[in-house]
């Protein structure tokens, strides 16, 4: 796969911001789904994103449970390096995303039928 979102990845990227996935979750996790193992300098650099809106995208993605880190041995002073992949393939992800979202429609249809209830 080349580097950056090609014109399939911003509409993935796009759809799932449409979901109610935050544009910096959403365009890490579509740049990290062809990828075995990507650091978060490539991440910000080919999803066009800032550093401290990967650090966030990257802890979200980690209480999720959708994503493993590791540290890189890198030479000299600086930074730390690390390595982020998939924790699960991109479609189980997509699959969670689903439930998450028809639990909230769900939610939603209960609260809308309470109200109803209370004003007719």
């Amino acid at each position: 796969m080349i580097d950056g979102f090609t014109a399939e990845d911003e509409k993935l990227s796009g759809l799932l911001i449409q979901m109610g996935v935050p544009r910096n979750v959403s365009k890490a996790l579509v740049y990290m789904k062809g990828r075995l193992e990507t650091t978060s300098v490539e991440i910000e650099k080919n999803a066009n994103l800032r550093q401290p809106e990967v650090s966030i995208a990257m802890r979200i993605l980690k209480e999720h449970s959708w994503i493993m880190k590791r540290d890189i041995k890198k030479e000299g002073k600086g930074r730390p390096v690390h390595g982020y992949r998939l924790a699960k393939p991109f479609n189980e992800i997509v699959k969670e995303l689903e439930e998450e979202q028809r639990r909230k429609i769900s939610d939603m249809q209960n609260v809308l039928g309470q109200i109803q209830n209370l004003v007719l």
